[in-house]
């Protein structure tokens, strides 16, 4: 089966797509929709390249026709918006103060006004249903009882003549910081006429030692206030010596009054609860819950409970996919949920009678919903395209497009037609794959290609316009696009995702070659003289088991941030369940496991050219990993490099390091597949 998906009409006088369009092309944020649906608030990043950051501003789109307006412009970053129960204001988190607050602005005009002014930066915040309340998150010391204290304690800290911590259990650190004593937690404030009161917030989760929102990317999703205004709800994981082994978060109810009273409400189940959503009459919570313990990508179930009684069940069990997020429809009667599907991720109707489920969106990647009366609103992207908003209006065939923010950027650029296409793979399973072809293609040319190898491992590139691993940066310089959703990518129903567990370098390597060898033969554009393989994470994890296990394939290899030894990568890692979900225990216990596709005992085979880059602060794969593979190529002589960023995590994610990355390893795959042998 193929699927030709095309992107925009090519322009006589294009420019090839570059890295310099991709860093600078506007981003547009998850839609808010208006109380009367008339509207969408959003965040939309520009670049700018001297600060090297990303600049955000709001912008307001209408539901009915294609007209914009920038509703912020400042130098700080403008983020996080929420409409006022009346819809003549919107809140947003703005640093303009020269710290993170709460701030409000009026949609008909006028300038912004501060909300809150706490000596500590908030983090994330909500509003009350009635806008008498508002719900905010920051970082403090548990045992304060003023968001004082813990101003006084960190200058206390700053001032000591030592700098050394204790630490008595692990996560140490996480992603790319070192953990402290502190905690983020959430704090009431009372609101009049709009903005908060001089009193001190009340702390409303202190009864749980748990960072909320959690780290590392949580945010307000993870809390909710009930449609009365007395009751929180929220997703917390225990800050306890088990954390770096555990996935279990459960969702609390705690009273706004922050009186402690807090309730466990998912107790029984020891996999991951989150995201809970409130039905419109208030009388039900949804939410999305794993059932594996100890396995970060099991597939999240929707769950219903009723908050009366308490009576918890689940919402479709049959449907195979695993929603990113919910949202209630404005009657009630249905869920909307995003969620991969065959290298797309697409919008869905989900019954709560009934629990059937309809896809109402085709190809491309929803990354954000909201509803509202009469429409649906999201952001969508898709390889020819960056993220734009759209509304879908109820009984509409299809959705209109309400933003084209981007398109000015784009006017002069030639982006590359793709396709999806299908092989049989390992087990004689159906697999599926993208192909991208070059800027400047032209019929009867062959063209090199860059085999792009995704991350997670249980994850996707698919039909998704990435801002970091964009298949269009290759295209741009002449170079045709493929990659594959192996084994253990997501998308393709849980059983195929559960199958990389403790086959990392099996049965997806097979599918990394009949997945090439299916596109050179469907696809006669394609030089397979010429291939170089990138990936990062797992995919810079298989660029180094391809090292040794088929080291005579490829012209280069690049290797981002990737595992080289399962053994050591165990015990340097921070989130210790995903090291032993993947090889099915501790190190120590099940050696034996870690040895089998470890790229460490192949190193003797290696001969093929490797740039590997790596980044100092990231702590989910330490550089070290990245050291040991340039050590293991320049010791046997294998032509290599090593790309280091000393303030990059596991990401590479400012402008002019980004720049550098691309350019680094398109040096790279031109020297290496241009005319000639390696």
């Amino acid at each position: 089966m193929a699927l030709t998906l095309l992107a925009q009409p090519l322009l006589a006088a294009a420019e090839p797509f570059s890295v310099q369009h991709l860093v600078r092309l506007k981003r547009v944020g998850a839609p808010q929709l208006s109380p009367d649906a008339s509207h969408v608030v959003f965040a939309l990043r520009s670049t700018d390249m001297d600060a090297d950051k990303g600049r955000y501003d709001l912008w307001l789109a209408r539901t009915d026709r294609e007209e914009t307006r920038q509703l912020t412009s400042h130098e700080a970053a403008d983020t996080s918006p929420v409409w006022s129960k009346d819809g003549r204001y919107v809140y947003f988190l703005s640093s303009r103060g020269g710290s993170s607050q709460v701030w409000r602005i009026a949609v008909g005009g006028g300038e912004a006004q501060p909300v809150t002014d706490l000596p500590l930066d908030v983090g994330t915040f909500r509003l009350a249903a009635d806008d008498g309340k508002l719900v905010v998150s920051t970082e403090v010391y548990l045992d304060c009882e003023t968001l004082a204290c813990t101003v006084e304690r960190d200058a206390e800290s700053d001032a000591a003549p030592t700098s050394g911590l204790a630490y008595d259990q692990l996560f140490m650190r996480h992603w790319d910081h070192w953990l402290s004593d502190k905690r983020s937690q959430l704090f009431a404030l009372n609101l009049s006429d709009g903005v908060a009161d001089d009193a001190e917030p009340v702390l409303l989760t202190g009864a749980v030692d748990a960072d909320v929102p959690s780290r590392i990317w949580g945010g307000s999703e993870e809390y909710t206030v009930s449609a009365d205004g007395a009751t929180l709800y929220f997703a917390a994981r225990l800050r306890d010596a088990k954390e770096p082994t555990s996935t279990n978060f459960d969702i609390y109810s705690a009273p706004m009054n922050g009186d402690g009273r807090t309730r466990n409400l998912t107790e029984d189940n020891l996999a991951w609860d989150t995201q809970p959503v409130l039905s419109p009459d208030g009388g039900s919570m949804a939410y999305l819950a794993m059932k594996r313990p100890g396995f970060e990508a099991d597939r999240l179930h929707v769950m219903i409970r009723d908050l009366a009684s308490g009576k918890t069940r689940e919402l479709a069990p049959a449907w195979d996919r695993s929603p990113s997020s919910l949202t209630f429809s404005a009657d009630g009667s249905s869920l909307l949920a995003n969620a991969t599907d065959v290298g797309n991720k697409t919008l869905w109707r989900i019954d709560l009678a009934s629990g059937d489920t309809v896809k109402l969106t085709g190809p491309g990647y929803v990354s954000a919903v909201d509803a509202g009366p009469g429409v649906t609103v999201f952001a969508s992207d898709s390889l020819g395209s960056p993220s734009e908003i759209y509304a879908l209006k109820n009984g509409a065939a299809k959705p209109s497009q309400l933003t084209r923010l981007s398109q000015p950027q784009l006017a002069d650029v030639e982006l590359g037609d793709y396709e999806q296409f299908s092989f049989a793979g390992a087990g004689d399973e159906t697999v599926y794959g993208w192909v991208v072809k070059p800027a400047g293609y032209r019929r009867g040319e062959r063209y090199p290609v860059a085999f792009l190898i995704h991350g997670g491992p249980q994850g996707s590139f698919g039909n998704h316009f990435h801002y970091r691993w964009n298949p269009q940066t290759y295209a741009g310089q002449g170079l045709a696009a493929v990659f594959i959703d192996f084994h253990g990518s997501t998308g393709y129903g849980q059983a195929f995702t559960d199958s990389i567990s403790g086959d990392w370098g099996g049965a997806p390597l097979t599918d990394l070659k009949l997945g090439l060898a299916a596109a050179l033969e469907r696809f006669d554009f394609l030089d397979g003289d010429k291939v170089c393989a990138l990936g990062a994470s797992y995919g810079g994890y298989m660029v180094n088991w391809i090292a040794g296990n088929w080291p005579d394939r490829f012209r280069c290899l690049v290797n981002h941030d990737g595992v080289f030894d399962t053994r050591m990568m165990y015990y340097a890692t921070e989130e210790l369940w995903f090291p032993e979900w993947e090889n099915g225990g501790p190190q120590y216990a099940v050696a034996e496991n870690y040895e089998t596709f470890n790229p460490l005992n192949f190193v003797d085979r290696w001969q093929t050219p490797m740039l590997v880059i790596h980044g100092e602060l990231d702590y989910r794969v330490p550089v070290t990993q990245g050291i040991a593979a340039f050590t293991a190529a320049q010791r046997q002589g294998v032509p290599s490099r090593f790309l280091y960023f000393p303030d990059e995590n596991h990401w590479v994610l400012k402008p002019n390091n980004s720049i550098q990355w691309h350019d680094s390893v398109n040096e790279w795959l031109h020297r290496y597949l241009s005319s000639g042998k390696r």
